[in-house]
C-alpha cells in the first residue's frame, strides 16, 4: 500500500500495529488524540478527534488501508460511546466513501458485540449479536455501518471481532478469548493480502483449546493462528481461583460486561 491509517494508535493495540505494521505501506499515518511521541522515518503523525469529521476526512483522503482501532473502547455514558463509536465511525466511513482512493478498512469492533451468549454456546460468523453493553451496541452498529457501506459502495472491511489481546491471557475467561500479539499482526496481514475480503464477521481468537468462537467461515483468507491460552492455564491456576460456576464472569462470553451498569453521566 501507499499510506495505511492506523486509528487509536497511541493505544496498546494501536502501538502493536505501529511497531509491527510499518511494512504494509510506505506511509503509516499514526492517528490518536494525544501521545504519539516522535515520527518515525516512514510515519506521520496526526492529532485529531474522531467526532471532527473534517479532520477524520483529511486523515483518510488518500489512504488506501485503514486500521480503524480509536475510539471509545469500554463501558461509559452514552454520550461519551456515541461521539467517538457512532458519530466518529460514519465520519470515517464518509470519509472513506468521498476519498479518491477506496480504502480496505479493519473495524476492531468486539466480542462484547456478542457478549450475551453463554459460554457453553459454540458460535460463527452469521450469529445474531447479543450485545452486553451500549459499548457492545456502539460495535453492532459499527458493524452494521460497515456492511451497509460494503453493499451500497464497495468499500470492503474486515468487521474483527477482538477476544483479548494481551502479551499472555489475564485470568481464566481468558483462556478462551485470548488473541495473542503475534496472531492478531498476521490477521491483519492476511486482510490485507487477500486479493478480495468482502465484508467479514471475524473472530479475533488464538488457537485456544477452549475457543467458543468458529472462523471457518474465513478460511478463506488463509489465516491460521498459532498461539494458544492453553500453555498459560498452570500459571493462571497458580497466581488465582478460577470464578464460581454461577459467576457472571463464568456464564457469559463477555465475562463481567454482562454484569455492568448502565454508566449514566
Amino acid at each position: 500500500m501507499k499510506r495505511l491509517l492506523i486509528t487509536g494508535a497511541a493505544g496498546g493495540l494501536g502501538t502493536l500495529c505501529r511497531n509491527r505494521l510499518a511494512h504494509l505501506a510506505d506511509t503509516i499515518v499514526l492517528s490518536a488524540l494525544d501521545g504519539l511521541g516522535e515520527a518515525a522515518l516512514n510515519e506521520e503523525v496526526r492529532y485529531a478527534d474522531l467526532a471532527d469529521k473534517h479532520a477524520v476526512a483529511d486523515l483518510v483522503s488518500g489512504c488506501d488501508g485503514i486500521v480503524h482501532l480509536g475510539g471509545q473502547s469500554g463501558e461509559a455514558p452514552w454520550p461519551v460511546i456515541r461521539a467517538a463509536n457512532v458519530d466518529g465511525l460514519v465520519n470515517l466511513y464518509e470519509a472513506a466513501r468521498r476519498s479518491p482512493v477506496t480504502p480496505r478498512i479493519v473495524f476492531a469492533s468486539s466480542n462484547h458485540a456478542i457478549g450475551f451468549y453463554e459460554q457453553t454456546d459454540r458460535i460463527g460468523a452469521d450469529a445474531v449479536p447479543r450485545p452486553d453493553g451500549l459499548y457492545g451496541v456502539s460495535k453492532v452498529f459499527g458493524e452494521a455501518i460497515a456492511s451497509m457501506y460494503h453493499d451500497k459502495f464497495g468499500i470492503e472491511t474486515a468487521r474483527l471481532r477482538i477476544g483479548s489481546c494481551f502479551p499472555e491471557p489475564l485470568d481464566h475467561r481468558m483462556l478462551s478469548t485470548w488473541l495473542s500479539p503475534g496472531d492478531f499482526i498476521s490477521l491483519i496481514e492476511c486482510v490485507f493480502r487477500v486479493p478480495r475480503l468482502g465484508c467479514p464477521v471475524i473472530y479475533g481468537v488464538s488457537d485456544n483449546d477452549t475457543a467458543w468462537w468458529d472462523n471457518s467461515a474465513v478460511s478463506y483468507l488463509g489465516w491460521r493462528p498459532k498461539d494458544n491460552a492453553e500453555t498459560f492455564r498452570a500459571k493462571l491456576d497458580s497466581e488465582m481461583v478460577p470464578p464460581a460456576p454461577d459467576d457472571v464472569s463464568a456464564i457469559y462470553q463477555g465475562g463481567a460486561f454482562a454484569g455492568d451498569r448502565i454508566h449514566e453521566d
